[in-house]
């Protein structure tokens, strides 16, 4: 009879406990959804370069000499034709009055080469001078005559001179550098100098990027960019693909090529030589947008019976109907046939989707969706437990110390 008790009660205490773990362990389903919305799938090329006035002349001087007056500085204004500095133009003043004196002497020579050729003529003509000495005045006046060339185009030449000492500006623009100050000496000997740089138009910006040879592929001329540079983070600039250059730079055995981007500058933001974050997009659809981690979304067994969905079958994703003119649709269009899980009045619907522009992250939907519709990312079960709405204190854990008494928060017993 004490046996029969005592299974009794073991039998009722297994009872309870599996009760217990029934009702305070059950499961709820656990959904992570987004929303289906209208945006913008792009595929882009990302590279760095520099901005750069669209006109920039170097102004130089030909000649060699002291800067005697310089009439502009940085940042000025300046209008073509306007002087900007003068050398010293003593020595070239010299050189033009050398230059006159060769051409008077040259002229002297040359007028008494004409009337020694005059009188040797008349005396020839009645013989009564030589054929050598008749030839040689010739050949006298012939030299006179060039020698009265060269010496005229010397003193060209040092008129000339003399007017690249005053140096005048090309074009309209600004001045972006100055390279001499005023007493420098400058030698024109082997190469000009440059003395000034101007921008013609900073309104008229350029950015010099350059783009890996991987993705210089994808980018064509039009195509529109997006750009940022460090002096003003939250602002975004635009251009335009204007030229690919087909001249490679090789740096590191990493090759790249010099593409340029057309970048307006109203506000006159944008300075010479500031680092340029550039985006530029190569493909770009508007529509329907899913994420592309709903594609890898197959419910297990356990969580098809919460979401509805009368067997496991069901919830295997059915193999889209593609025939082969539409299998030429989808890759004269570039699409790709996927399928999602749509969470619809309480229950989980299985969706054939067609798909157009992916960057890896998202991807534009073309049929089977609609904005505003809720797609399933990922579903999990996971286990409630129950204890008069307070968590239940595992005895196997370790407590904090001095959280002695029953329940945390009091204070440790003395």
């Amino acid at each position: 009879m004490k046996v029969k008790i005592i299974v009794g009660v073991i039998v009722v205490v297994i009872a309870v406990i599996v009760v217990k773990a029934l009702t305070g362990n059950s499961k709820e389903l656990k959904l992570n959804t987004t929303t289906v919305k209208e945006e913008t799938v792009e595929i882009v090329v990302t590279a760095t370069g520099y901005v750069q006035p669209v006109d920039k002349v170097e102004v130089g001087t030909q000649v060699s000499g002291v800067i005697e007056k310089i009439y502009v500085d940085f940042n000025s204004q300046v209008k073509r034709g306007q002087l900007l500095a003068e050398l010293d133009k003593s020595t070239l003043l010299e050189n033009l009055k050398k230059a006159q004196a060769s051409v008077s002497s040259a002229e002297s020579d040359l007028d008494f080469a004409k009337k020694n050729y005059d009188r040797v003529q008349q005396l020839y003509d009645v013989k009564a001078a030589t054929q050598t000495s008749y030839e040689d005045a010739i050949n006298r006046q012939t030299q006179a005559q060039t020698s009265v060339a060269n010496a005229k185009a010397n003193l060209q030449q040092a008129q000339v001179n003399l007017g690249y000492a005053e140096i005048y500006s090309p074009i309209d623009g600004v001045i972006l550098d100055r390279a001499v100050e005023q007493g420098q000496t400058v030698a024109a000997s082997f190469n000009t100098p440059t003395l000034f740089t101007i921008a013609n138009d900073l309104k008229r910006m350029q950015v010099e990027a350059a783009i890996d040879e991987a993705d210089i592929g994808q980018v064509r001329v039009g195509q529109a960019v997006r750009f940022t540079v460090d002096a003003y983070p939250d602002d975004i600039f635009t251009g335009t693909v204007q030229q690919l250059r087909l001249q490679p730079t090789v740096t590191s055995n990493v090759v790249t090529y010099t593409v340029i981007i057309e970048a307006p500058n109203p506000d006159e933001k944008l300075y010479p030589g500031m680092t340029a974050n550039i985006t530029v997009i190569v493909k770009s659809e508007t529509g329907a947008v899913v994420p592309v981690s709903a594609f890898h979304f197959t419910p297990s067994a356990d969580v098809t019976e919460k979401l509805n969905v009368q067997s496991p079958q069901d919830a295997q994703p059915e193999k889209p109907n593609v025939t082969p003119e539409h299998n030429a649709h989808l890759q004269a269009h570039k699409e790709v046939a996927h399928s999602v899980w749509l969470r619809t009045d309480g229950k989980a619907v299985h969706r054939n989707l067609e798909t157009g522009l992916n960057d890896g992250v998202f991807v534009i939907v073309t049929k089977g969706v609609n904005v505003g519709d809720t797609i399933i990312l990922s579903a999990s079960l996971e286990k409630k437990e129950k204890n008069n709405g307070k968590a239940v204190a595992n005895p196997l854990m370790p407590r904090r110390p001095g959280n002695t008494r029953q329940g945390a928060g009091g204070p440790p017993p003395r």
